[in-house]
């Protein structure tokens, strides 16, 4: 069937597996499939990641940019003693990283576990000083992402994830719940993850 999406067959089931629409499936610059939809979904199936943004077609390497969900993030820190006044602050936060580190790295291995998408695993990664809103036009209102508006707002972020800058510095505006706009600047911590380990021959079959 002619559906526009893109997908492969599991080596293990032989299940066919949907991962993007075919319009939005990239390559890296080294010809590794990249789809960011299948990375971004396997990140949001944890549930402390609320959003994601994959980041890499004609790229040398994966990068995502991440928002916590406030609330399982929120009672998260309670139980953990972690006190903070803010989503930026939480978001901020080193331990909240290491979390979130841990949840990339899972994804990462679930990558290199299919094979043709073991290329596509994230190397760097950074949480959004604030929650991705369509009233501020970084989503639908069905909730996808606008990855093109996202782009050029946090182009100061993405431009860090790949000059191996370890933090950069935002200002966004943002739309209140009265309607009122303001600005919300932040210096955003970038991380990176060490990538799973991938078969040699693995690689030369994605590329």
């Amino acid at each position: 069937m002619h559906t526009c999406d893109a997908g492969f067959f599991d080596a293990k089931t032989g299940h066919l597996k949907i991962i993007d629409r075919a319009k939005d499936v990239g390559r890296l610059n080294d010809g590794t499939l990249f789809a960011p939809k299948y990375i971004e979904n396997k990140l949001k199936f944890f549930p402390n990641i609320r959003e994601a943004v994959a980041i890499g077609d004609a790229r040398d390497f994966v990068c995502v940019m991440l928002n916590m969900d406030l609330t399982a993030v929120g009672s998260w820190a309670e139980r953990n003693n972690v006190v903070y006044g803010s989503y930026q602050e939480l978001a901020a936060h080193p331990l909240v990283y290491d979390m979130l580190a841990k949840h990339v790295e899972e994804v990462n291995r679930s990558l290199v576990a299919e094979g043709i998408m073991a290329g596509a695993q994230i190397k760097r990664f950074l949480v959004l000083h604030k929650e991705l809103d369509a009233d501020d036009g970084e989503l639908t209102r069905t909730q996808k992402v606008r990855r093109r508006f996202i782009a050029e707002r946090y182009a100061p972020l993405i431009a860090a994830l790949y000059d191996g800058s370890t933090a950069a510095d935002i200002a966004t505006e943002v739309t209140f719940e009265d309607g009122r706009k303001g600005v919300l600047s932040a210096r955003v911590k970038i991380r990176d993850v060490q990538p799973a380990p991938v078969a040699a021959a693995a690689l030369e079959k994605a590329a």
